[in-house]
């Protein structure tokens, strides 16, 4: 089996990409190849022992997105994109890199004629207020970002070339992964992880807005395994709609901190120090708050059950079980 991730040089790419090295396998089948890309190359994975491809390539750029489908790969998972906050700032980025580089990359699949698997990575951010009390699957596609608008635009493209049968494929949107590990990124949900990671590590974190704010998160260990999950699963299973709402803890920043506060003591929550920030409100204010996501969990996908598991699988997976004091 040949697959293909973009974004691979990303935080989930990275954790993606390790986890299939790991398995060595996906649906059963062996991966002997694997092709990796990234806006900078990607790292080499260690242990792997098929055939590995690394590419410093933007899918957006003229005949980037034809040269990287040309190999016919059997699974693609789309991760490259320009996060939220970035998007907002610099319009013309958010458009080139999110839209133009997956209809590219879309393109190039038609053009190729395999039909490979395509896993895309959508957000919830395609959901506009105002919302209901939980959100369906089916609510309709109202964003209020660029990248919310990127998003949708993308799964009403991967919709249709599923239709037309140039590919199959699935759009997972994730809600925030938390807790990101690394430095910050122009993300305008960093905060989130932002306000455990730092404190764990023994550093102050910046709270930009109200411990009312309410979202939903799923660690990076589970994004991994919706990725892989949504791999497995047949058009069939997913009947005509094929974008659907990853599951995941639904909380308010003040239960995170409470949460936190169980899990590493008030010393470690007391490094929290807030400071408002007009932009992030604002861009966050038009999230959606509570997700239903029944239909990805009768389809098998399997997220945390409480806010403090997802910082105790930070501390087991990224601090070696450690909190600095």
């Amino acid at each position: 089996m040949h697959i293909l991730v973009t974004g691979a040089a990303g935080m989930i790419g990275r954790k993606l990409t390790a986890r299939l090295v790991k398995d060595g396998r996906l649906n059963g089948q062996k991966i002997d190849r694997l092709t990796l890309i990234d806006v900078v190359a990607p790292d080499k994975p260690s242990g792997f022992t098929g055939t590995l491809e690394l590419s410093a390539s933007d899918l957006s750029s003229p005949g980037a997105a034809t040269t990287a489908a040309a190999d016919r790969q059997d699974v693609i998972f789309h991760l490259a994109g320009v996060v939220s906050g970035e998007a907002e700032i610099d319009f013309e980025k958010g458009y080139r890199v999110n839209l133009d580089g997956t209809r590219a990359l879309l393109e190039a699949i038609r053009a190729a004629g395999n039909k490979p698997k395509v896993v895309f990575t959508s957000s919830i951010a395609v959901f506009g207020a105002p919302f209901p009390s939980s959100i369906p699957d089916d609510f309709h596609l109202t964003p209020l970002t660029s990248y919310g608008t990127q998003k949708a635009i993308c799964e009403l493209l991967l919709a249709d070339y599923t239709r037309r049968g140039f590919l199959d494929g699935v759009g997972i949107r994730l809600p925030t992964i938390c807790v990101r590990p690394g430095k910050p990124n122009k993300a305008a949900s960093g905060f989130f992880s932002g306000i455990i990671r730092e404190p764990l590590a023994g550093q102050e974190a910046l709270l930009p807005v109200a411990e009312t704010v309410r979202h939903t998160h799923a660690s990076p260990r589970a994004a991994v395994g919706f990725l892989l999950h949504a791999a497995g699963l047949t058009r069939q299973q997913l009947g005509g709609r094929i974008n659907l709402s990853m599951p995941g803890v639904s909380c308010t920043v003040g239960e995170q901190i409470e949460a936190l506060r169980r899990v590493a003591g008030s010393k470690v929550a007391a490094r929290i120090r807030r400071v408002p920030d007009e932009l992030v409100q604002r861009i966050v204010s038009g999230w959606a708050e509570r997700l239903d996501a029944g239909r990805a969990r009768d389809l098998g996908f399997q997220a945390e059950g409480r806010f403090d598991d997802i910082i105790r699988a930070h501390i087991e997976d990224e601090l070696d079980g450690k909190i600095a004091n």
